[in-house]
């Protein structure tokens, strides 16, 4: 058995009254403390029989004690109000009975009866207000209901029935509006709360924008300025260990200049974002061909290069980084390596594009490499693009590095 809505049982039928409801506030306190006097003075206007004049003045007696004499936090409770129906319904029809125009007063039993409570006490009002109303002008209920209780019946079942239809439409129509009216002022706190949500995201994706630019411009001087110095350094060390050989002493000294031009431009491409030079005017495989010429060119290293697979266009970022990792890896053996020989890869395949950098130098180990900021630099910009960086090395060994990106290609 489910349990009784106690809530429920204990409301009455009266329209929903508040900013919520069908019916104004201000109209409903109307229709409770003014409506009564407005139907009473109609009532006797059209009637016009001064022998109902004292019944009358008991009645607005009567109406004044609720609304005078009765303390306002007593006038809501439910004896109060069933009394004062009872009292009111009675001299309603006492009036009617001296004159049937009158039962325009008692029309506002209706609207008392409607505050009843519980409810059921309240369709038992509305029913004997209909009874009244209707019977009365026939010669009173025994009468009326006597005589054609069919008929009489079927009005009082059908009017009383209206009556609380339109009282719980009223009533659902009012937990609607409300029900609405919450759910506006919930969409208003959380539209509130989201518009300040978006702008502490803003501030977090500026930061975050900034901080991001701060990462790529220091790996772009990393990968060009630094490299391009260390080059620079490289040469002009070379010259001066070539003064009683003037064509070596000259040629060093136009590859520093050469290096410090090509550096210069790469900056100025890092700064604004820009494609590699190298990238600009050839394709991927020719752009790492020429890359490793020229540092083959400047460091006295053999290096050999190899394309396999179908060479694409991929996409730019893709193409950068794996142009930035060649010149890290092969900066990285001028350096460090002391190699005679390095081997460079490009693998086209139908998921990934692979770029190996193999040589015959020192090598190192790889767990005590410490934090490089070269490979450190490699695996970042890799990782940023969804790819893996796999680096393989031991003392004497020489070193391999291999770079994996997804094979995504350009927009067309």
């Amino acid at each position: 058995m489910e349990p009784v809505n106690r809530r429920a049982w204990s409301s009455s039928l009266d329209f929903a009254v508040g900013p919520g409801g069908p019916l104004p506030e201000q109209w409903n306190r109307w229709v409770d403390h003014r409506l009564p006097y407005v139907l009473l003075a109609v009532a006797l206007l059209l009637s016009r029989r001064a022998d109902v004049l004292p019944l009358a003045g008991v009645t607005l007696a009567w109406l004044l004690a609720k609304d005078v004499v009765v303390p306002p936090r007593w006038r809501s409770h439910g004896i109060t109000l069933a009394v004062w129906f009872a009292g009111t319904l009675t001299l309603a029809s006492m009036l009617m009975y001296r004159d049937t125009v009158l039962l325009v007063f008692m029309i506002s039993c209706f609207f008392s009866a409607l505050k009843l409570k519980p409810a059921p006490l309240g369709v038992l009002g509305l029913a004997a207000t209909s009874v009244m109303i209707n019977t009365i002008g026939s010669g009173g209920p025994g009468q009326a209901l006597s005589e054609d209780p069919e008929l009489w019946l079927t009005v009082i079942a059908v009017q009383t029935t209206a009556i609380c239809g339109g009282a719980m439409m009223a009533r659902t129509i009012s937990e609607q509006n409300e029900a609405r009216r919450a759910a506006l002022a919930e969409l208003e706190t959380a539209l509130r709360e989201n518009a300040g949500l978006h702008r502490q995201l803003l501030a977090q994706a500026r930061e975050a924008g900034m901080l991001e630019e701060r990462q790529r411009l220091s790996v772009e001087i990393h990968d060009t300025l630094a490299q391009g110095f260390t080059g620079i350094i490289t040469q002009l060390e070379a010259a001066e260990g070539a003064e009683r050989d003037p064509a070596e002493w000259r040629r060093r000294l136009a590859t520093a200049t050469a290096l410090a031009r090509e550096n210069l431009t790469e900056a100025r491409r890092s700064v604004h974002a820009l494609r590699p030079g190298p990238l600009e005017e050839a394709g991927l495989p020719e752009a790492l061909n020429a890359v490793a010429g020229r540092w083959a060119q400047r460091s006295s290293v053999a290096v050999e290069f190899t394309a396999t697979g179908t060479p694409r266009p991929m996409h730019p970022e893709i193409e950068a980084t794996l142009l930035r990792i060649t010149q890290e890896a092969l900066s990285n053996v001028a350096r460090h390596a002391r190699a005679r020989r390095v081997g460079l890869t490009l693998s086209y395949m139908e998921d990934l594009v692979t770029l190996d950098v193999r040589d015959d130098g020192s090598g190192f180990d790889p767990a005590r490499r410490g934090d490089g900021f070269g490979l450190t630099g490699m695996l970042h910009r890799v990782q940023r693009l969804a790819g893996t960086l796999a680096i393989e090395s031991e003392p004497g060994a020489g070193t391999a590095i291999s770079a994996s990106l997804p094979a995504i290609g350009a927009a067309t």
